[in-house]
């Protein structure tokens, strides 16, 4: 091998040189106030430590200007109020800073808590918490992801060991109150992520808690796509000389240049059909479809999902557990294409990649909501479209859109979207096979009514414009759940369209007849009386009619807001608004009508004093049969029952009286059932010797015993069987003299025996062999006493 054929190999590489974690330190906070951001084109063109530059490597090149200008003030020291457009980058922007900040300062897990970011939802937090995990994986510091829906007893033990919390409001309100492991003295920075949402009035309660216990040398850093600058809001976060980045502040339009904005105009009983077509023909795009309420997600995705199940559909809105929310997101988010049905909830921070179309199906609140749902598309200087749903009456939102610098166009729908039924069959159909999903129509009918109801803006939002009978049909229900919803414009309506008043306060004959007529066949009850006098009008309305007062009832009852089911007009030459709803109200309270409760139908009993539950049995004569173990027998117990009702207290002295009368009948009831279990063992006991064959003779014994112990006799089945004739013999006291009763001996045995051991004493059967013994004694007994008799008649 020849020289010119050898190659140069190196036999070791050259080491890089490992800077000090101090020196390091060192000559990056000597940058930070020489930063020039007009200079920036990289990463590596902004003084970040090695550690936060290896973990942006391979997916991190360019910042954004939101992140030039955010991060070069907060590395400052800065206090930072940013705005920029959605999709623009701004989480790197606040956690980029905290990491670099904390990690000059050499925060480790033994100091504690040094920064707190606070999130309005709890998938933006997760979002937040996941690319915090692949930027900052090379950093010692231990972030923590604490948000309602997960276990509070997992990370309440867990919380000292934190030192960057990423959180929702509600749960780090918990750990304040609740948990003795958290503090916050030594916290250094606080992030307000969507920072105009976490101080509006939804979460004002809790941020003002928070904001009290937090300390008061702190850098504040607030980012949203639309930034409050509101002083009163400010000044809660004792801001120090904050500095204001709008980097599009100046620009042409407030949405992203390559979002293509369009609105189109559809009726309220319309929109089922339109939203059924619509996702039929793009069911290979991804889609997001947006909805006021949560009640209207669950039914359109219940009830879609099981008339056509080959559509992907997902629903995601705040009534749904969280590891179902967290699950809903990540699929939707890893799909190339699909339908994801949302409320407001999904509008803000988050990232779902390669968007299409965004669709509002109801008119946005204003013009900040309508940004972050549009900006759900678009992002990163991305494409995608956006189509806002409008009723006729909701068409003045154009003129605010336009004036917060949104450029949108029109668009009028095809008839193919509209023109379809099919769909409307189908959920009629549904809905009378399955009542839950009934209910849930019932209840998206409610919420949406209520959304509209109470919005501010009176002047877009009209609820007397809703055509609610049709828009309850296009749901698939026959006829509109029943609500009452009525306000001062409504209530005049109603009264101008159904009483129409001369100019000289008289009402037309010719209307009244035909408003009695039209009554009639509707089966009002409708009272109209006229009283021209003095030029006045008095009307009395004992229930309106289902147009003027649209009766709405919802399922649960904490939807019934407002509750007028009678009402008592009075009109004179001017209707005035405040009067109506006086009266109204008025004559509501005149005429409700306590409900009738269990507890008032018992005291009614009481004073009838009717026995409830008591059964009494007649027998032939009419007379009632008492039953002992029941009822009470002896008089002394009946008339204390009867006193009893109108005394009060319990006679103990009675009372003991009275149960020594009713322990005699239960004394007398037992021995009666004791000599019937005898005599039924000593039946039992004769058949099985003698057999079948013997069975008449068995009674005749039977009956000649009974004779000669009649306390057997007194429980014995066979009592009014006729025995033999003894009348011919003699009487035996006579000759054998008297003898004592041996049922009174027995009786006095048997309470004896009762008293002590509360049982009968055992008795020895008699047998075949002491019947024939007997038998033959009463034979010489009988021979002899004849033989008397004859010696006798033989001597007369």
């Amino acid at each position: 091998m020849t020289k010119s054929n050898r190659k140069k190999v190196r036999l070791y590489r050259p080491k890089k040189k490992i800077i000090p974690e101090k020196q390091e330190i060192a000559e990056l906070q000597s940058k930070y106030k020489n930063i020039d951001v007009s200079t920036i084109k990289t990463f590596n063109d902004i003084p970040l430590s090695s550690k936060t530059r290896k973990g942006l490597r391979g997916r991190y090149i360019k910042p954004t200007d939101i992140q030039k200008d955010g991060i070069a003030h907060a590395l400052a020291g800065n206090d930072i109020l940013a705005s920029a457009k959605t999709g623009s980058g701004k989480t790197l922007a606040f956690l980029i800073p905290v990491l670099e900040i904390l990690y000059c300062k050499r925060w480790s897990r033994e100091d504690g808590l040094g920064a707190l970011i606070i999130t309005p939802t709890r998938e933006l937090a997760t979002q937040i918490y996941n690319i915090f995990n692949s930027v900052g994986k090379y950093h010692e510091m231990v972030p923590a992801l604490t948000v309602g829906g997960q276990g509070l007893k997992f990370e309440s033990k867990r919380i000292d060991q934190c030192n960057i919390m990423i959180c929702t409001p509600g749960r780090l309100l918990d750990h304040m109150d609740k948990n003795p492991l958290f503090s916050c003295t030594s916290m250094q920075i606080l992030v307000l992520d969507e920072a105009d949402r976490c101080l509006d009035m939804g979460f004002r309660e809790q941020m003002n808690a928070i904001i009290e216990n937090l300390p008061e040398h702190k850098q504040t850093l607030l980012y949203s796509a639309t930034q409050t600058k509101s002083v009163a809001e400010l000044a809660r976060l004792n801001l120090k000389n904050p500095v204001f980045i709008g980097v599009h502040e100046h620009s042409k339009y407030a949405t992203p240049e390559n979002l293509n904005q369009v609105y189109t105009v559809c009726k309220l009983e319309e929109k089922i059909k339109f939203l059924w077509s619509f996702i039929k023909e793009y069911r290979k795009k991804k889609l997001m479809i947006f909805f006021s309420t949560c009640k209207e997600v669950k039914f359109i995705h219940d009830a879609f999902r099981r008339i056509s199940p080959s559509l992907h559909l997902a629903a995601l809105h705040g009534k749904i557990k969280q590891p179902k929310r967290l699950q809903v997101f990540n699929e939707f988010c890893s799909k190339p294409d699909g339908t994801l049905l949302a409320t407001d909830i999904a509008s803000r921070g988050l990232d779902f990649p390669c968007v299409d179309i965004v669709v509002q199906m109801d008119c946005p609140e204003d013009a900040n909501t309508y940004i972050h749902r549009v900006g759900r598309t678009a992002r990163f200087e991305k494409d995608g479209i956006s189509l806002l749903v409008l009723l006729p009456s909701e068409e003045k939102m154009i003129q605010c859109l336009k004036q917060a610098k949104i450029p949108i166009k029109n668009s009028m729908i095809s008839a193919k979207h509209v023109s379809d039924t099919t769909i409307q069959t189908k959920l009629e159909s549904l809905l009378a096979k399955d009542n839950e999903i009934k209910k849930t129509a019932q209840r998206a009918f409610t919420c949406y009514m209520k959304s509209v109801y109470f919005m501010k803006d009176k002047s877009i939002f009209d609820f007397t414009a809703l055509d609610t009978d049709a828009y309850a049909k296009s749901l698939g229900l026959f006829f509109a759940p029943k609500m009452t919803i009525i306000n001062k414009e409504n209530a005049k309506k109603i009264v101008n369209k159904n009483y129409n008043a001369n100019d000289d306060g008289e009402i037309d004959e010719n209307m009244l007849k035909t408003r009695k007529s039209d009554d009639e066949e509707s089966n009002s009850d409708d009272d109209l009386r006229m009283i021209n006098k003095k030029k006045k009008i008095q009307v009395k309305k004992d229930k309106p009619s289902r147009e003027e007062l649209f009766n709405h009832h919802d399922i649960d009852d904490d939807d019934e807001f407002l509750t007028i089911k009678k009402s008592n007009v009075q009109i004179n030459d001017i209707v005035d608004d405040k009067e109506i709803i006086k009266e109204l109200s008025v004559n509501e309270s005149k005429n409700k009508k306590k409900p009738l409760t269990k507890p008032a139908l018992a005291k009614k009993i009481l004073k009838k004093k009717i026995k409830p539950n008591k059964k009494i049995a007649f027998d032939d004569e009419g007379a009632p049969i008492i039953d002992p173990t029941k009822e009470k027998v002896s008089e002394l117990a009946r008339k204390y029952d009867e006193e009893d009702d109108e005394k009060s207290g319990i006679n103990i002295e009675q009372v003991k009286q009275i149960l020594m009368e009713e322990d005699k009948f239960d004394k007398k009831r037992f021995r009666e059932k004791i000599r019937a279990k005898h005599l039924e063992e000593k039946r039992k006991a004769k058949a099985e010797k003698r057999g079948d064959k013997n069975k008449e003779k068995d009674d005749n014994d039977d009956n000649a015993v009974a004779e000669n112990h009649p306390r057997l006799a007194s429980g014995s089945e066979e009592d009014d069987s006729d025995g033999p004739d003894l009348s011919w013999l003699p009487d035996p006291d006579k000759i054998y003299g008297p003898k004592k009763d041996s049922d009174e001996e027995a009786d006095g045995s048997d309470d004896e025996e009762i008293e002590q051991v509360h049982r009968p004493p055992k008795r020895k059967l008699v047998t075949k062999k002491d019947n024939k013994i007997k038998q033959k004694k009463q034979k010489i007994d009988d021979i002899i006493a004849a033989e008397e008799l004859a010696l006798q008649f033989l001597n007369n």
